[in-house]
């Protein structure tokens, strides 16, 4: 009973976290589609991948930093405080490259990414500024996930949550009353993580905060042990990146940009299923990690069952929404009453969302292994699902079945990767 109270604590508020992440994504998708139509719609997919390998990199070292921070701390190994300031270190150097190409050449990454010249038009401006402040997206991963390892879940929770609904006001705020279109839309986002980062600061300046900041030089080898915990973190973020991107391009070549922005409204509520079983995963992470370090082999199998079980309530719950109100969904975000991307969309949304009664344990699955210490294991079904799979069977099914095949792609990668996985886990043992 004491695991399950305490896991908890950890999981509600990291799932409430997460989820308001996603719904920041979804305001911006809805007052975008109000503002520029369904060119908005694909101008701010094509930026998706991006924000998806920022923020895949941030999560990598920002919450492996923290996983190992952790680890250490459960061993008394005096090189615990050395994670945090590494990982600040290694987020600003790092994120800098996102900076320099934001200033010197948004319009030439936006056209790799699949732009035409009338969607160049409507997200140069927007893309720019995204990258230009990608070492607060970065950063803020950092200040999240250490704040909520060093035992205050709630004020990570309240950090992301408050920074999220800055983000939604601004938006509305400066998209309509200012005028500033897509602009303001970017400036909004830009700046939420540094309320989150303002937030978290209440944590580290308190009398209760452990995590302490020192001047050091950066540490090539504490980066590589950390990131080796923070893969799973890594392909959470980057698979929904990798999977838009090649989505976006194969459903140019299928249909064209009306499939892309329908497929815009698709990935940006699936970001919403995703945050929800990260959040578990996040979640577990500081107890099971505990659990690992003192030897404590029961409770870490009790944290595992407990946190599949959340998870698989969780999406049936997610998917059984979705399937009832996949129409009114698709036509929140179609502003301009567009029948074909309707057409599209509903059904995609449908499919596609079935594919979480089986993602939901893959990703608590990957977060467990990762946070037990388990790199290996937690990489491979990390890696299966968010790259490799996913990608050779959205070009096959594609070819067989058009657009369906499409959505199809990520319900069976899952599928498959949790076969996989269970597999090649009996034949290791």
């Amino acid at each position: 009973m004491k695991t399950k109270n305490q896991l908890g604590k950890y999981i509600l508020p990291n799932v409430f976290a997460m989820m308001g992440v996603s719904f920041y994504i979804l305001a911006d998708t809805f007052f975008i589609s109000a503002t520029e139509g369904t060119n908005g719609i694909t101008a701010l997919n094509l930026t998706l991948p991006l924000y998806g390998l920022m923020f895949a990199l941030g999560a990598m070292i920002g919450i492996g930093s923290a996983t190992r921070y952790s680890l250490c701390k459960a061993t008394g190994n005096d090189s615990a405080d050395d994670y945090f300031s590494n990982a600040v270190f290694w987020e600003i150097i790092i994120s800098l490259i996102f900076v320099v190409l934001g200033i010197f050449c948004p319009d030439t990454v936006l056209r790799i990414m699949g732009a035409d010249e009338e969607i160049l038009s409507i997200g140069k401006s927007y893309l720019q500024i995204a990258l230009c402040f990608a070492p607060c997206f970065m950063l803020n991963y950092t200040f999240t996930a250490f704040v909520r390892n060093d035992g205050a879940p709630r004020v990570a929770m309240t950090a992301t949550l408050l920074s999220s609904l800055f983000n939604v006001i601004f938006d509305y705020v400066l998209m309509f009353p200012l005028g500033l279109g897509m602009v303001g839309a970017a400036l909004a986002t830009a700046v939420s993580p540094v309320v989150s980062m303002l937030i978290c600061l209440t944590h580290y300046l308190s009398a209760k905060n452990t995590v302490k900041f020192h001047p050091m030089l950066p540490s090539p080898k504490k980066l590589f042990i950390s990131c080796n915990l923070g893969v799973v973190a890594f392909i959470g973020e980057i698979a929904s990146g990798i999977t838009t991107m090649v989505f976006n391009l194969i459903l140019l070549s299928l249909v064209g940009n009306i499939a892309v922005a329908a497929y815009g409204v698709i990935a940006n509520m699936a970001l919403v299923g995703t945050a929800i079983f990260n959040g578990v995963a996040q979640g577990l992470q500081p107890l099971a990690s505990e659990a690992h370090g003192k030897g404590d082999l029961d409770s870490e199998h009790k944290i595992l069952k407990q946190s599949l079980l959340t998870g698989l309530v969780l999406s049936v719950i997610t998917v059984a929404t979705v399937w009832i109100n996949a129409g009114a969904c698709v036509s929140i975000f179609n502003s301009s009453h567009s029948e074909a991307m309707a057409s599209i969309a509903v059904p995609g949304l449908k499919i596609y969302f079935a594919g979480f009664l089986v993602a939901s344990i893959n990703i608590i699955r990957a977060g467990f292994f990762s946070a037990t210490g388990h790199a290996k294991e937690s990489s491979m079904i990390a890696i299966l699902r968010g790259i490799i799979a996913i990608v050779v069977f959205a070009f096959v099914l594609s070819k067989l079945f058009g657009v369906t095949g499409v959505w199809l792609a990520f319900p069976v990668t899952e599928m498959f990767t949790l076969i996989a996985t269970c597999w090649m886990g009996k034949r290791d043992n």
